[in-house]
């Protein structure tokens, strides 16, 4: 693996344990196996490596998202959209646990993190979206609602240590992480699209 590579591994798993405010320049050095200079002489500041980090692990995410069939049905698009989120989210559970940590606090790292993933994600969904509330299918649901609706079923296939708690096999196999993130996809789209034409605030 390139040193580059392995740099950026070891500082997503450093922030994914400590969060930001706690891995600290002298504990990142450490982890990293470089001298307390390292991050600001390659990276600039810590700021700018945690951005370095993202960077590396989200683009590798969104790159592994399968590519939507257009001549689908809507609601299949938005189902493979969505089973891809929370498949390519299994593959890197270590990303989640950073917005998990970023998801409670106003900072600079949340605008960057909505800039930049959040918002292309939700733009990928709401062609779909807005066709199905057209069409009668879905109901006009607020962002702010239909994000948390959307979201948080992506702890079914990273929260490890309950999961095994609450009956999943060890070790998970592949397909039977595609199962799973398939099986939740069509629980979420089932209930948007169960809303009918009611309306939420």
């Amino acid at each position: 693996m390139p040193e580059g590579e392995s740099i950026l591994i070891r500082g997503l798993e450093a922030f994914a344990e400590l969060g930001y405010d706690h891995a600290s320049a002298r504990e990142l050095a450490r982890r990293l196996g470089v001298s307390h200079n390292f991050i600001n002489d390659r990276y600039g500041s810590k700021a700018a490596f945690w951005r370095a980090v993202v960077d590396y692990a989200l683009g590798g995410q969104l790159a592994r998202m399968p590519q939507v069939d257009p001549s689908l049905d809507d609601a299949e698009q938005l189902r493979q959209i969505i089973t891809g989120f929370y498949r390519t989210a299994a593959d890197e559970p270590l990303i989640a646990r950073i917005f998990v940590n970023e998801y409670t606090l106003d900072s600079e790292r949340l605008d960057y993190l909505y800039e930049n993933f959040v918002a292309p994600v939700l733009q990928t969904m709401g062609v779909s979206i807005d066709r199905l509330v057209a069409a009668g299918r879905m109901a006009p649901i607020p962002m702010h609602v239909l994000f948390f609706a959307i979201i948080p079923p992506i702890s079914g296939t990273v929260e490890v240590p309950l999961a095994r708690r609450l009956g999943r096999p060890e070790p998970t196999s592949p397909e039977q992480l595609t199962a799973t993130a398939e099986a939740l996809a069509t629980l979420v789209i089932n209930g948007l699209l169960a809303t009918g034409s009611g309306t939420c605030s």
